[in-house]
This record gives structure tokens, C-alpha cells and sequence, in this order.
């Protein structure tokens, strides 16, 4: 047997950099008019853009520019940023909590003070340690999370937490629960693996025996371990489920893109002076596309050099001079091809199809199993929910459609409430995005039906960009 001898790194010395010089960031609300700069200058890490643009849409906060350069070792970034109502950041609480969670050595510390005084609960959406976490993969079909939630119940879980998703012919949810008689999670390994099997027989039930599924129930001590950002974790558990392979980008992902279209178009090209590829993004914009563009780019292990983000109107505009975690660029037109498909699917699955309605009302045992199963009586179909409990109250989202593909009767909002009680309000039907041009404004060309491709268009942007907001950082070294 070969005996292979590895050097021992001490696991302080990882954080050596970052306590040396620590992040600095600065909240500038006198450079722009119309939103507040978010700026961050630190040491270079992977996974650091990541991190920084989780914080920000943990918040709620929308990102409608940003410049991002890494070359070198030391990462700087400019976030544009405002509220939901498109307001500049001006809450003295907020500012101090988006200081303190940019900076991973203070955001372990941060007090509790900080994290109430926005008047909200303000915390990471990742795995919480103190329940059992379900995570499952299968076919989507009509009815998949009722029959779920009332197994669930049948078998003494309270859901305190759901959050799934649909795509391409596939689904995938993170479910978190508690022992309903005791509270607090299940421990018991034997039940666990009760509880596992009957929930494997309901997501195989409808499946042939090649179908592509996975469920997976998580004790405390495993959650803690495997703890991720619940909708980075979404979107890990569905690229492993492969639903990107049918995905090909609007006109089959072709270079040009057409006038008035709002579908989600990716070009790949090499920029060899500068050994990186630029990797091109143009789709509708919506919240937290951001977040889904760089977590692919993130798990994917391709590393972001520099980038420029920028939107305009209903369309957002994204480049990114990557490498890959290697150094090597995307020099095969496979890698190329499957970089596509998986940004595509990531910008996708978020897109929800069909009525969106909004719940609040007392929490009690068994809400979730008496939503879905009103759904289900109604013929509808989820193709997205996120519902959690905040104290006795529970609150969530709901996307439905029609499973025969007619409208979604508006009336279901009052049967969902006659069945639950508290608020149940119809927000509003989700665009048939990505099957049909948008009725919202796009961005306008003097050059005919077909836009112009720029050539790394962005990328000019972004140098001079960078340059000009620079010189408000100041060098790292000298503070």
C-alpha cells in the first residue's frame, strides 16, 4: 500500500489574512441619487461574492448594479442597492447589521441587539441546527406535496418550515420538522428511518422504476454538518437531479438575441489577452437573480475575476470574467454547453408560473397538509411554495397552476381561506415568462429586429466603473 504523506495546515492560518485585514465596508448614500453603494474591499477567498450577495438578498434588497473585480488576491465590490420600494438604505439598524454581516469574523459575534432592532427577525435562511431536515428529489406531478405533508402529519411531524421548487418535469423540496408530541427534533435514528421510508414510498409511488428520485431526512447532528443556505441548497439538490439537461436557453441558446424577447439567453466566449472566459447573461429581471447566477457559478467551481451586473428596465444584463477553480478556461465546446444548460436552469427554477397567493394565520398542526390538500381537491398544482412559522403565526407563498393548463380561478383564494382562516390575499398571476414575450418594457434597439451583440460591452464598463468608485476605499493595507 502507498503511503501518502500531506503537509498539516493549521486551520488558523486560513483566516490568517482575513484577521490581519479584516473586510471594510462602507454604506454610501451620497454618490448616487437613486440607490446606496454598498462597498466591499477585503482579501480574496472563494466563494466570497457568494457570501456578500446572500447577506444582501437575505434582506430583501434589491441589487440593480454591481461591479466586482478579485484580480490579485484582494477582492473589491459595489453594490447598488435599494429597498423593495426602491428607497436608499437609511435605517441606522440596517446599515450597522449589513456592516457586521459582511465581515465573516463579526458576523459570528454579532449581537442579538443588532439582530432585533430592524423590528424583523434578520437571519441567514440556511439549515437550522435545532430541527430535522427532509430534503427530496422526484418527478413533479399534481398533489406530490399534499400526499408529502399528510404522511408527515400521520406520523406525529410538525412542518415548521417548507421550501420547494419545480422545473423542467422535476421537484425538489426542503421540509423541516419537529417531533409533534414533544417538540424539539427527532433524534431517534429508528423513527428517522421509519419516517424516510414512507416518504420514499410517496414520492416513488407514481414513478417507473428508472425514474431519478432521492429523499434524504437529516437528525441535528447531520443538519449541522451539511448546513448550507436553504435555496443554495435548492438549487444543489436540483442540479444533482440533472433538470438542466433539457435546458437550452431561448432559440435553442443561439448568440443572437431577438428584440422584445425576454427569455434567458447565454454566450460563452474566450477572452484570450486576458486568459479568462466571458461568460454573457441575458434574461428578464427579477429578485435575487443575482444570488441564482452566482451560485451556479459558485458550485460549478468556476472562480469570478472580475464582473459587471447592470439592469434596465424588465431585462437584466450580467458578464462575468471567469476561470475555473484550476485556472483553465472553457476551451471544449461541451464545457461550454454545459456551463449554458446550468445557467439557464438556475435562472428557471425560481421562475414561478401561474397564481401567486400569500398566506398568514394562526399556526396549528396539520396547516400545511390542509392547504395543499384544498389545492389538490381544486385541481392545482404547486409549482413553487416557501411557508415558515414565525412565533404562532405562519406565513408563506404560494405559485399554483392549473393542472389542465386553463387559468387558475381567482375564487380558490376564498375556498384556501374558508379552510384556514387568517389573511389569504391573491398577489398576483406570474407571466407565462419564457414561452411568451413579456407585456413589460424592454429595452429598445435603433438597429432593427435583432440586437447587436456587443463584444465585452460590459467589460469597458466595469474598468472604468471600478476606477472611479476606488478611489473611496482606499488601500486595505494602509488603514
Amino acid at each position: 500500500m502507498q503511503i501518502i504523506y500531506q503537509p498539516y495546515i493549521d486551520p488558523e492560518f486560513e483566516s490568517l489574512i482575513e484577521r490581519m485585514y479584516p473586510p471594510r465596508v462602507c454604506i454610501d448614500n451620497d454618490a448616487c441619487e437613486d440607490c446606496t453603494l454598498v462597498k466591499v474591499d477585503s482579501a480574496n477567498k472563494h466563494g466570497i461574492l457568494l457570501e456578500m450577495v446572500q447577506v444582501l438578498t437575505d434582506l430583501d434588497l434589491v441589487i440593480s448594479k454591481s461591479y466586482i473585480s478579485s484580480d490579485g488576491g484582494w477582492f473589491m465590490d459595489v453594490f447598488h442597492v435599494t429597498d423593495q420600494l426602491g428607497n436608499k438604505l437609511t435605517d441606522e439598524s440596517l446599515i450597522l447589521y449589513i456592516q457586521q454581516a459582511l465581515c465573516p469574523s463579526r458576523r459570528e459575534k454579532m449581537s442579538k441587539e443588532v439582530q432585533t432592532r430592524l423590528g424583523r427577525e434578520v437571519k441567514p435562511r440556511h439549515v437550522s441546527t435545532q430541527q430535522t431536515a427532509l430534503e427530496m428529489t422526484g418527478t413533479d406531478r399534481p398533489g406530490l406535496m399534499s400526499e408529502i405533508s399528510a404522511v408527515l402529519l400521520q406520523l406525529g411531524c410538525s412542518i415548521t418550515s417548507a421550501v420547494g421548487w419545480t422545473h423542467n418535469t422535476r421537484a425538489a423540496c426542503i421540509i423541516f420538522v419537529e417531533d409533534a408530541s414533544k417538540g424539539g427534533p427527532i433524534t431517534d435514528p429508528i423513527r428517522l428511518a421509519h419516517v424516510e421510508d414512507q416518504i420514499e414510498n410517496v414520492v416513488k409511488a407514481h414513478d417507473g422504476k428508472r425514474e431519478r428520485r432521492s429523499v434524504r431526512l437529516m437528525g441535528p447532528e447531520a443538519v449541522q454538518t451539511a448546513q448550507t443556505h436553504t435555496e443554495r441548497r435548492l438549487h444543489q439538490l436540483m442540479h444533482a437531479d440533472l433538470d438542466y439537461e433539457r435546458c437550452r436557453g431561448c432559440d435553442g441558446g443561439g448568440g443572437e438575441h431577438k428584440m422584445g424577447c425576454d427569455g434567458t439567453h447565454v454566450t460563452i466566449e474566450s477572452c484570450k489577452e486576458k486568459g479568462y472566459s466571458v461568460v454573457n447573461v441575458k434574461s428578464r429581471d427579477r429578485p435575487k437573480l443575482l444570488f441564482d447566477t452566482v451560485c451556479a457559478l459558485t458550485d460549478l467551481e468556476y472562480v469570478v475575476f472580475h464582473a459587471v451586473v447592470a439592469s434596465k428596465g424588465s431585462m437584466a444584463d450580467q458578464e462575468y470574467f471567469i476561470r475555473q477553480k484550476d485556472g483553465c478556461t472553457l476551451d471544449t465546446e461541451s464545457e461550454r454547453h454545459m456551463l449554458t444548460q446550468c445557467l439557464v436552469a438556475a435562472i428557471e427554477r425560481r421562475v414561478s408560473h401561474g397564481l401567486r397567493f400569500d398566506v398568514c394565520t394562526q399556526n396549528r398542526m396539520g396547516l400545511l397538509s390542509d392547504v395543499t390538500r384544498v389545492l389538490r381537491e381544486n385541481g392545482l398544482s404547486i409549482s413553487r411554495v416557501e411557508v415558515e412559522t414565525r412565533g404562532d403565526r405562519a406565513v408563506g407563498s404560494f405559485y399554483v397552476k392549473d393542472a389542465s393548463g386553463y387559468d387558475v380561478n381567482p375564487n380558490i383564494v376564498e375556498v384556501v381561506k374558508e379552510e384556514i382562516g387568517g389573511s389569504v390575499l391573491a398577489v398576483q398571476k406570474s407571466p407565462r415568462w419564457a414561452t411568451q414575450s413579456s407585456s413589460s418594457r424592454t429595452i429598445q434597439s435603433t438597429h432593427g429586429s435583432i440586437e447587436d451583440k456587443p463584444r465585452f460591452s460590459l467589460g469597458n464598463l466595469l474598468w472604468s466603473q471600478l476606477e472611479r468608485l476606488s478611489s473611496s476605499f482606499g488601500h486595505i493595507m494602509s488603514s
